[in-house]
């Protein structure tokens, strides 16, 4: 059994964790055209999201080498073959000594030689009363067990003046102080960073096992849309979905996959998404998911998914219609999202991307959830749904978050999606009143990087 943390869950609470969990039993439903089921009325985020996460599953581990993984995920621990750092050496520019010598500085010492970073000291031995020359990141030489920092000494013809006392081991990094030799050096599950990276090249591993990419196609659906920048023909409008989703995709750390515009033909339709299923791990489709007599991608998916297709009605604005399929022979999930541009976008967050995430072995699927006060009225009125109002956030020096409406909240308003760092959770009923506070799902991080160039530093 896999557990996985969600950040958004039923209407406006946290889910926590889940376990795998199966479409539910008994529930009242009739048959839509093309025999795919509907679901009697609306279901919540969190029960559609379950439905769809329980349909997918990590993708099969890949050996990769440590560039060619960042924002990867491990799949097998990494443990140590050796000790980093690998042997003991200096962390000050300064002279290797014997504490024993200098407990009662200060002291003179005779200079027996001078050792660099990358020099071998296999010649040099710190006896008593000698000091050796050492420059950061120098293995420290036989006999010395300390290191007097430079600005604590003075030289001259061949002897150093030690002026204050130092401690065993005063300035010297111990052999696998860092990382010993034999010792897990990250679980299965990290997500591999830039650090890790530099840790895995200290450690001079060729390859580690970790969950690829998914490779996700996206299609865009509709009679009425033109690709490009064509002067439009009257009831025509610019497909701008399948861009902004490919965006997205990428932004996500995931691998796009362009597969066209198709009309609102069934067969022209089935043939796309059965090319994308053939070459990635995942599909998005945009439109053709309400109850428009040319919304044909409940139907094909129907057809395709060989009648494991769901079209849900999700207590949630926007995007309320969605269709999902796992089409086989290999499973593969597609995702019709709705045609409004914001919906597509929304859905993909709420739907598609955490299902991807768990493909990429991520545990946290979801984005991060902040509190801020709201700096108007939220106004809504009661209609069963969880609305999801797009909001711009500034943060304050002391960190305090404020959450302010970004544009127009209806579903083909992208400007106030892009002018907008994350959507405010505003749960049935009759909205947030300004000044109270509000729950909301962060798209942008940047959004509260501390203001002012000193960092609040200085």
């Amino acid at each position: 059994m896999l557990s996985f943390v969600l950040s958004l869950g039923d209407d406006s609470r946290s889910l926590g964790v889940c376990t795998w969990l199966p479409w539910p039993r008994g529930r009242t439903s009739d048959l839509a055209a093309g025999g795919t089921e509907v679901v009697a009325g609306m279901i919540s985020v969190g029960e559609a999201r379950r439905y769809v996460l329980s349909c997918c599953r990590p993708l099969a581990p890949v050996d990769l080498a440590p560039a060619e993984c960042l924002g990867l995920v491990l799949a097998e621990p990494v443990q140590a073959e050796e000790d980093v750092p690998h042997f003991a050496n200096s962390s000050m520019d300064g002279y290797a000594v014997r504490s024993a010598d200098v407990a009662r500085a200060p002291v003179r010492l005779k200079v027996v030689g001078e050792l660099m970073a990358g020099d071998d000291p296999a010649e040099l031995l710190v006896g008593e009363g000698a000091a050796v020359r050492i420059m950061t990141g120098a293995v420290l030489p036989a006999g010395a067990d300390a290191v007097c920092m430079v600005e604590h000494t003075r030289s001259e013809n061949g002897v150093v003046v030690i002026e204050e006392a130092v401690a065993h081991g005063t300035f010297v990094r111990p052999a696998g102080s860092d990382i010993a030799s034999g010792s897990v050096v990250f679980a299965a599950g990290a997500r591999i960073g830039p650090a890790h990276i530099g840790i895995l090249a200290s450690l001079g591993a060729t390859h580690v096992t970790v969950y690829p990419r998914p490779r996700v196609g996206v299609v865009s659906s509709g009679d009425e849309l033109v690709v490009g920048a064509a002067p439009l023909a009257m009831g025509k409008i610019r497909d701008s979905n399948r861009p902004a989703l490919l965006a997205q995709l990428g932004a996500d750390r995931f691998d796009p996959v362009d597969l066209g515009h198709v009309g609102d033909d069934p067969d022209a339709l089935a043939r796309v998404i059965q090319d994308g299923v053939s070459r990635c791990d995942a599909v998005l489709t945009s439109g053709g998911v309400s109850v428009g007599d040319r919304d044909m991608v409940k139907v094909v998916l129907e057809k395709l998914g060989g009648g494991g297709a769901r079209w849900l009605q999700v207590a949630v604005k926007p995007a309320k219609p969605f269709a999902f399929s796992t089409v086989p022979p290999g499973g593969v999930p597609v995702f019709g999202l709705p045609g409004n541009p914001v919906s597509a976008l929304v859905s993909y967050e709420l739907f598609a991307r955490p299902a991807l995430r768990l493909m990429a072995g991520h545990a946290n699927l979801g984005r991060p959830m902040v509190t801020a006060t709201a700096a108007g009225d939220l106004h809504r009125t009661p209609d069963g749904k969880l609305h999801l109002v797009r909001v711009a956030i500034t943060a304050s020096a002391d960190g305090t978050l404020r959450a302010e409406v970004s544009g127009g909240q209806s579903s083909h308003q992208m400007s106030a999606l892009a002018a907008a760092h994350a959507l405010a959770l505003v749960p049935d009923g009759d909205g947030v009143a300004a000044g109270e506070p509000v729950r909301a799902w962060l798209l942008d991080e940047e959004a509260l990087a501390a203001p002012g160039a000193d960092l609040g530093l200085a």
